[in-house]
């Protein structure tokens, strides 16, 4: 098949510079590529294997370039990359195959809505919140007509987080019944009670995971889509949308607030107790987008060098805690006192 070739009734669009950088989308690849290494991603991140989220969204980004005008062999060559994968991943469980009904139903919308005609003007991040909003929907409404329904998707997402917390517990007490520990330990009293503390949390892990499954999933969705938009914008030739912005130019629509407005009062109101989990998946998705926001305002004024950004990321990850309340209330406070429209200092 030609290269070249172009879908019928398309028209050729006009080649464009192909975006440069590879260094931060490799780390940010890797980071999720490599989830099954870190133990603590484990117990977080719904999808162990991020490839079936990434493929299919590659797959489908390359199939919409092409319509624009693109490459027929890129499309070709991901879409069978992502054949391949997806066949993968549904012959090694019940979880999986829920994981890879997901991702392709994830990968249609997102490679439906850039095929609308005004699609080339919409941002990156509105049709992906889209795509999975759609998604959710879709998937719920499924959930509802199949043999056991909401039930067995609960107890089959309580048995894959079950398995990794009994794997990683395994791993924990085996390095802490080594002779080097204990001998650690005799030196360092504290470093038991810390033990412990760890101990309990690693077995507490599956049930927030659980009851956090479709906010992490939507999160965790997000970032395999702009990975996947970000590497197709650096080898296909067609553009199907505008680049991803700098994280310190990040923002969206501040209509988004309310949902992050309705998991609040959906998890202090008393009345809404029933509804409770619904709140706290939507405190998460929404507090962590307009956390990653406040970083993006941080950054706007911090205008950090390459080490002072290797700081930053140390810092952040030692005092996450602190450091994401701070962000999360620079991301709402952006919503109506629009931070970076101000004059930055210039000291």
């Amino acid at each position: 098949m030609n290269d070249d070739a172009v879908a019928p009734g398309s028209t050729p669009a006009p080649a464009v510079e192909r975006e440069r950088g590879w260094w931060r989308l490799t780390a940010a690849l890797a980071l999720l590529l490599f989830v099954p290494v870190f133990p603590g991603l484990r117990l977080l991140l719904p999808v162990e294997h991020s490839l079936a989220l990434i493929a299919p969204a590659l797959a489908a980004c390359a199939l919409a370039g092409w319509w624009a005008g693109g490459r027929a062999g890129l499309a070709v060559m991901w879409t069978a990359i992502a054949a391949w994968v997806v066949s993968r991943e549904a012959t090694l469980g019940q979880f999986d195959v829920l994981v890879t009904g997901w991702a392709l139903v994830l990968s249609a919308a997102f490679g439906a809505l850039a095929l609308r005609r005004s699609a080339a003007s919409t941002p990156f991040f509105s049709r992906a919140v889209t795509a999975i909003a759609l998604s959710l929907a879709l998937s719920g409404g499924v959930m509802m007509l199949v043999p056991g329904g909401p039930v067995a998707v609960r107890e089959a997402v309580g048995t894959e987080f079950g398995r990794r917390a009994a794997d990683a517990l395994k791993d924990w007490r085996e390095m802490t019944g080594r002779p080097e520990w204990k001998e650690f330990v005799i030196a360092n009293p504290s470093a038991d009670s810390l033990a412990q503390q760890m101990d309990a949390q690693i077995q507490a892990t599956p049930e927030a995971s659980q009851g956090l499954f479709p906010a992490m999933l939507a999160l965790e969705s997000l970032a395999a889509l702009a990975l996947a938009w970000a590497l197709y914008h650096r080898v296909g030739r067609a553009r199907i949308g505008p680049a991803l912005a700098d994280l310190r130019e990040f923002r969206f629509s501040d209509q988004l607030v309310w949902g992050f407005v309705t998991g609040l009062a959906l998890v202090v109101v008393p009345g809404f107790a029933p509804l409770r989990m619904v709140g706290a998946n939507l405190l998460m998705f929404f507090g962590a987008i307009y956390a990653l926001r406040g970083m993006g305002v941080a950054l706007h004024f911090l205008a950090p060098g390459r080490w002072m950004m290797v700081m930053l990321a140390a810092f952040t990850l030692l005092f996450y805690n602190v450091v994401g309340v701070l962000a999360l209330g620079l991301g709402l406070g952006d919503t109506w006192l629009d931070w970076r429209r101000r004059a930055r200092p210039k000291t």
